[in-house]
């Protein structure tokens, strides 16, 4: 598959069509501008990412960002676009068994309602709600993939939030007995329970839908767009400089060279 580098991540430059066509077996991630500026400083989110064998963008910003450096992808794929294409695509594939991890109480089971009435047959299976820090209480840990296990599902899509979505996905995967697809989708699950409005397609198009999501979320979202997104334009502006330098695979001159420039971040 086609990728280009932006920082120190690889993404796919895949239509939506083909991922889908694609998309049997494997871990699926959805870069956005929050991962991008934590995958600098992050080393343990940083490796689930590489070990990911989709990465699709998922923000106009960082669709536009691809174009000024000259590496132009052909489609922003978001996690929030992506899951109900997926969902709609396996309609009638009978395999297809989906397990929604995240949320809170009650909203992936009207997510899960929601859905299986859309597509016209059970095909989210179960449901869970995790209680906050789960992923730090390794028995809860435990009870969940035991859950899940013992559901059948054959796809786990968690929204639980990066990067604690990502790094469960990739220290546990081995453990689950019959998931053959990983997804990691954010607020999806807000959205698909109608919890959560998305911003208008007109809005995302622009690349506006981090200030649609300000407006609506602002004390939960404001450190990650007012703090996070200028961080990522001067990374962004190093790479465009040909000075940025990945901060888990240089060495020691690079390193050096590299907290000498964040420190202007």
């Amino acid at each position: 598959m086609n990728q280009v580098e932006l920082l120190n991540v690889a993404i796919d430059n895949v239509s939506m069509q083909e991922l889908l066509a694609s998309l049997n077996q494997g871990v699926v991630f959805t870069p956005n501008v929050d991962h991008l500026v934590k995958l600098q400083s992050d080393r343990e989110f940083f490796e689930a990412y590489m070990a990911a064998d989709y990465r699709t963008c998922d923000s106009k910003i960082i669709y536009y960002a691809l174009k000024l450096v000259r590496r132009p992808i052909v489609e922003k794929i978001s996690g929030s676009d992506l899951f109900p294409a997926f969902y709609q695509y396996h309609k009638h594939n009978e395999d297809v068994k989906i397990f929604l991890l995240g949320a809170k109480e009650g909203v992936a089971a009207e997510a899960q309602r929601r859905i299986n009435a859309k597509v016209g047959r059970d095909i989210v299976i179960g449901v869970h709600s995790p209680s906050f820090g789960f992923e730090r209480n390794e028995e809860e840990c435990q009870q969940i993939i035991e859950m899940i296990n013992q559901s059948g599902a054959t796809v786990l899509a968690i929204g639980a939030g990066a990067p604690k979505q990502e790094k469960f996905i990739h220290k546990y995967k081995n453990q689950f007995k019959h998931i053959k697809i990983f997804m990691a989708i954010g607020a999806t699950i807000d959205f698909e329970a109608g919890n959560v409005s998305r911003a208008p397609k007109w809005i995302s198009e622009m690349g506006l839908e981090w200030l649609y999501r300000l407006v609506s979320e602002p004390r939960r979202l404001w450190r990650r767009y007012l703090l996070e997104g200028p961080t990522f334009f001067w990374f962004l502006l190093m790479q465009a400089m040909k000075l940025y330098v990945n901060p888990f695979d240089s060495t020691e001159s690079d390193r050096s060279k590299y907290k000498t420039i964040i420190k202007g971040a």
